[in-house]
């Protein structure tokens, strides 16, 4: 019987001949990595010891490179990746080249354009190969962004022999935004890495950032509000409502998390989401009232850098329209939770120059 890829040539997974590449580390100059760090062989999102002190489940999901992305200039006509996998996610909902693929960016004045995806053989075990052809485009920035739900031990790079590999560009700002949040913020279930909604901000204001979504697990426990708190960080943005095991426990925690923040940052921009959700149920309603309590306490404190940007404002474009089970937003979806952030940030940057400092 005759599978798709037999019909139709557009949907096969060609593996690539890599000998005429030559490759680099993505790890070591001139390429440069974002958004992780590498403990114990492995690229993680924060230090094992401040993930194992939260729970067993987020060391776990540490390992995922969720948000990690691979920076650098060439003039190749063709970009090849080579990477080492394990703990490949594959889901009925989640395409698997958002769990488990990256995808390339060229570098555009004023935001970035999408070059190509590196697509995952559905039997995918422990390893990923691609060749991405960009053409004679001459000396360009390219972002690669890693894999959403799946862990990465190693990533080469490879350019064609007489093309060269330079230092890329620096993002505007010094410290990174830090994202807090559930499975929504690790990125589930955008099509591909570089859909996520926090690079979709990072392409469209060229700001570096951190993920630190936990699928299932972002309960704001103490250790984990201590550790975030420890961050030097431009702006912190926290949504982790769905993980909340219920009302009672959002608003045992929501405030405590921001003040244990607070405490260390005085004056960061601190950015409040309740979840992305268009239609206000009850539940939901009762959840998105305990953030607003927060919010407005800390304005009443006389706060100024405190901001809420409310679920239905997030998903205001999509709408409905935006998730692939009524929860995990679709591509459409983080395209719509990027737009207020975006303009939120903006104005944030405006007032506040030296937040890129």
């Amino acid at each position: 019987m005759l599978n798709i890829a037999d019909i139709d040539k557009n949907f096969a997974v060609n593996t690539p001949t890599l000998s005429e590449f030559t490759f680099f580390n993505a790890e070591a100059a001139p390429i440069r990595m974002y958004g992780l760090m590498r403990e114990d062989g492995m690229l993680v999102r924060m230090p094992r010891s401040a993930a194992r002190a939260v729970s067993e489940k987020i060391d776990a999901l540490n390992l995922h490179t969720a948000g990690g992305r691979i920076r650098f200039k060439t003039d190749s006509k063709r970009i090849a990746v080579a990477a080492k996998m394990r703990s490949i996610g594959k889901m009925p909902h989640f395409a698997l080249t958002g769990s488990a693929g990256f995808d390339l960016y060229l570098e555009e004045e004023g935001g970035a354009d999408y070059v190509g995806t590196c697509q995952p053989r559905f039997d995918i075990q422990d390893s990923l190969t691609a060749v991405i052809s960009v053409g004679d485009v001459g000396m360009r920035s390219y972002t690669l962004n890693m894999p959403l739900y799946s862990g990465v031990y190693e990533v080469f790079i490879g350019i064609d022999p007489e093309a060269q590999l330079l230092p890329p560009e620096s993002y505007r700002n010094s410290r990174p935004m830090v994202f807090y949040g559930s499975s929504i913020t690790q990125g589930g279930c955008a099509s591909k890495p570089g859909d996520s909604y926090q690079a979709i901000i990072s392409r469209a204001l060229n700001l570096d950032y951190i993920n630190l979504g936990f699928s299932g697990n972002a309960r704001a426990e103490k250790s984990m509000a201590d550790y975030i708190s420890s961050l030097d960080m431009s702006i912190f943005v926290y949504d982790y409502d769905h993980n909340a095991p219920s009302p009672e426990y959002l608003k045992e925690t929501h405030e405590r998390m921001f003040l244990t923040i607070r405490e260390k940052h005085p004056d960061l921009p601190i950015i409040m989401m309740s979840r992305p959700r268009y239609n206000i149920t009850p539940d939901t309603a009762a959840r998105l009232a305990i953030i607003k309590e927060t919010y407005e306490r800390a304005i009443a404190r006389g706060d100024k850098n405190v901001y809420l940007i409310t679920g239905r404002e997030l998903m205001a474009i999509c709408k409905n329209d935006g998730s692939v089970d009524g929860t995990h937003p679709t591509s459409f979806g983080f395209y719509s939770m990027a737009q207020p952030l975006i303009h939120r940030i903006s104005e944030i940057i405006a007032a506040r120059p030296d937040v890129l400092a």
